[in-house]
């Protein structure tokens, strides 16, 4: 499928469900690794969508997976990224980062920055991939996190 059956739009509260499913499918593969649910399998994502925070991917029409960010002293972080299992290896996670980005930019923020678990280990390929620079770690909220950010020109 080409770029243009990817649609990625504002999630409604409709998509809860999907965006619950697919956070769960994405993460508890780590479970094992971290020795407890990650961070995003916990998320609040009702309150997340009532705020504007979540986005999701569609792929000729059905739901691919999402990304939750929001702007924060003066970048945007983003806080959660997943894709469907049935939907991986197509480019939909970078899409949705590239979204991020984007409108990272329309706000004229001049980054973006996110964290992973330590435990998750393709991530810390895949983010500097797209150009992210480890920023940090530390233990923080009981979770070995990994920092990224990325400048917007």
């Amino acid at each position: 499928m080409g770029d243009k059956d990817i649609v990625i739009r504002s999630a409604d509260p409709d998509d809860e469900p999907a965006v619950r499913t697919c956070a769960q499918a994405a993460y508890a593969p780590y479970i094992p690794l971290i020795g407890k649910e990650p961070a995003p399998m916990m998320a609040d994502f009702a309150a997340q969508i009532a705020a504007s925070q979540v986005h999701v991917a569609e792929e000729a029409g059905r739901f691919a997976g999402f990304i939750t960010f929001f702007p924060e002293d003066g970048h945007m972080f983003l806080e959660a990224v997943a894709v469907s299992p049935a939907a991986k290896g197509r480019g939909i996670g970078g899409r949705l980062i590239g979204f991020c980005e984007d409108q990272a930019r329309r706000l004229e923020l001049a980054s973006v920055r996110l964290y992973t678990n330590e435990m998750m280990s393709a991530n810390l390929s895949f983010y500097p991939h797209l150009g992210y620079v480890e920023t940090g770690r530390r233990h923080e909220d009981g979770y070995d996190r990994v920092f990224f950010g990325k400048r917007l020109d």
